[in-house]
């Protein structure tokens, strides 16, 4: 078992990492729930950080504004919070984001040996039932990742708690991620927070019948400290916090080593644009780089 220095695992942590079978289950069905990845003393500090970030620190700020930035401010109340790109702009967050055994269960699950960061989410989900932001519809990721030509991109989904139905975690639609797909113009100017959630359901339905599949939903129980990772072709939601206390987590978003932008077209001739590229450096052929370590900087290189 190899990897490149900085990037070196413990005999501990070792045993930590998915074994052959639970990486075949992965790939079968769409998603995995890690051992423990975290200690107490790890998420208290994340939370901490993200508290500061709340009320308004930041390292460093992005250089533009890119076209679908989600950035909640204090602002806009008490809804559902998204935060994208923490992981640039908290210094703190970032560096426990990074940790390099999370890439490696990631690098085992996609069957690669580099796993960079492509995007990290702040969520924060009021214990508000009724809000509509709470509910999250049925969606997979990749969707809003046209531009990229990994089909093996995945996402590492932490809270900083205990997960439960009862505070709204992350449910995923069982080897969703295995179905052909109908024709479909989503990208990431039609994103599933600015639509209607019955539209997404009757989607998810109708793909589930053109491959002969049901609809099994799979709420992922996570303890607090592990993981819940899924394929960027899962479809995934999740329903209101009804618990007494804020639903927070991180969505990091990976990509593996052999991800590169492409150009992808809408329906009428327009180029889709992704935040990355109004912000990442170019390639020498003129593309946004998504190996720009500025904002996608590598967690894992290496065999695990």
């Amino acid at each position: 078992m190899t990897a490149a220095p900085g990037f070196r695992r413990t005999e501990a942590e070792l045993a930590l990492l998915p074994t052959p079978e639970e990486v075949a289950h992965y790939r079968e069905h769409g998603w995995y729930l890690s051992r423990r990845l975290f200690s107490d003393e790890e998420l208290d500090a994340l939370q901490a950080a993200t508290e500061e970030y709340y009320a308004g620190h930041r390292d460093r700020e992005l250089p533009g504004r890119p076209p679908r930035l989600a950035s909640w401010r204090p602002e806009d109340g008490p809804v559902q919070r998204h935060n994208d790109y923490v992981h640039y702009e908290s210094d703190a967050i970032g560096a426990i984001l990074r940790k390099p055994l999370v890439g490696a269960v990631a690098a085992l699950l996609a069957g690669a040996e580099e796993i960079r960061v492509f995007q990290s989410t702040l969520i924060y989900k009021p214990p508000v039932p009724e809000e509509p932001s709470n509910r999250v519809p049925w969606h997979f990721d990749k969707h809003y990742w046209q531009t990229c030509t990994s089909e093996e991109m995945l996402t590492a989904f932490i809270p900083f708690h205990d997960c439960r139905e009862e505070n709204g975690t992350i449910t995923m639609v069982d080897g969703s991620h295995r179905w052909q797909e109908l024709p479909s113009g989503e990208d990431s100017t039609r994103h599933f927070a600015d639509r209607d959630g019955s539209e997404l359901e009757d989607i998810l339905s109708a793909n589930a019948a053109h491959n002969g599949q049901q609809v099994r939903k799979v709420p992922m129980l996570i303890p607090r400290g592990h993981i819940s990772f899924h394929h960027c072709r899962t479809y995934h939601g999740s329903g209101p916090n009804l618990a007494s206390y804020p639903r927070r987590a991180v969505s990091l978003h990976l990509q593996d080593g052999a991800n590169e932008y492409r150009r992808h077209d809408r329906a009428d001739g327009e180029a889709v644009v992704y935040n990355h590229d109004v912000l990442v450096r170019r390639t020498e052929d003129g593309r946004p780089d998504y190996a720009d370590p500025e904002f996608c900087p590598a967690v894992w290189r290496g065999r695990p």
